[in-house]
């Protein structure tokens, strides 16, 4: 079986459902409330173990009660933690989140500066140890590390181009071989406010002939660049009730991952990708949400 690292953020979650955003100060009661080990690689990596695939993560946490807390559930969840750097005198990474009966969200997030800095080392992908590593943009210095260690061992290098500052995506973006941005990180890059152009533009400066880039634009679908006929293709998202759309963009990624790693066609990948993120929508709790292998095919056959 495949196996995929996945490299960046892990913290621990602290989720409520309002019935709607908080509209100033006060004091507001939630219906609901979930603590869970999270962020955006993490919450990848556990969509993937979900999945069915073998999955490492290498992140960064304190050597603390809620670094313990939050490798524990990972580890519960199938995913391997043991490459997970543990700093003595780090703050392990935390959010406090607010989501409305809508599935719109507020992230708070705390990062210990010491938890970004630069490692002195990263674990071993030659000789098959994994076929496709997949970064996040929250831990900088290991992300270009690790892209750029899979494309010289030429295996499939996927980065999450979530938000994140302009020097920072400017700087993973070229190490990538697979880029799945989000809406507002490509129009970031490239000024284009539709996401339809945005892919193009992104695909002129980043994209080779073996590329991939996509731009996932949520209720509007992914879209991507068709190397081989110069067109943009389309996924249109799933119709489905949302009421939780924290970690969809991290469900997608794992799928996606897990479907470059089986060696899938282009489409099917999209296609997977966007069905697993849907059923998460449809489930509060952040990454909680994601669904199993069989749950997403059950998904797609009932769409046919």
């Amino acid at each position: 079986m495949p196996r995929i690292l996945c490299v960046g953020a892990l913290t621990l979650d602290t989720i409520f459902q309002l019935e709607q955003l908080p509209p100033g100060p006060g004091k507001y009661i939630p219906t609901l409330a979930v603590e869970i080990a999270a962020g955006m690689a993490s919450s990848a990596a556990a969509s993937i173990a979900r999945l069915g695939g073998e999955v490492s993560l290498w992140a960064s946490a304190g050597r603390d009660a809620v670094g313990d807390r939050i490798i524990a559930e990972l580890s519960d969840e199938g995913v391997d933690c043991s490459h997970v750097r543990r700093m003595q005198r780090a703050r392990s990474a935390f959010s406090s989140i607010f989501v409305d009966r809508a599935g719109e969200r507020m992230i708070v997030p705390f990062y210990d500066p010491a938890l970004l800095t630069v490692p002195d080392a990263m674990p071993h992908i030659e000789n098959g140890v994994f076929d496709v590593i997949m970064t996040d943009v929250r831990w900088p210095g290991a992300a270009a590390m690790a892209l750029a260690a899979a494309k010289s061992a030429e295996i499939p290098a996927i980065l999450d181009a979530d938000t994140a500052p302009l020097e920072t995506l400017e700087l993973l973006l070229p190490l990538a071989t697979h880029i799945v941005a989000s809406e507002p990180a490509a129009e970031k890059v490239t000024g284009e406010h539709n996401p339809e152009n945005a892919v193009v533009a992104l695909a002129a400066c980043y994209g080779r002939d073996e590329s991939f880039v996509a731009v996932t634009a949520g209720d509007k679908g992914s879209f991507w660049y068709d190397n081989a006929t110069g067109t943009v293709c389309h996924m249109p998202a799933f119709n489905v009730r949302a009421v939780d759309t924290l970690a969809a963009g991290d469900v997608f990624h794992g799928a996606f991952a897990w479907g470059v790693a089986q060696g899938w066609q282009v489409d099917a990948i999209m296609r997977f990708a966007s069905a697993a993120a849907a059923i998460k929508c449809m489930h509060f709790g952040g990454r909680r949400g994601a669904p199993s292998a069989a749950e997403v095919q059950a998904f797609l056959s009932a769409r046919i």
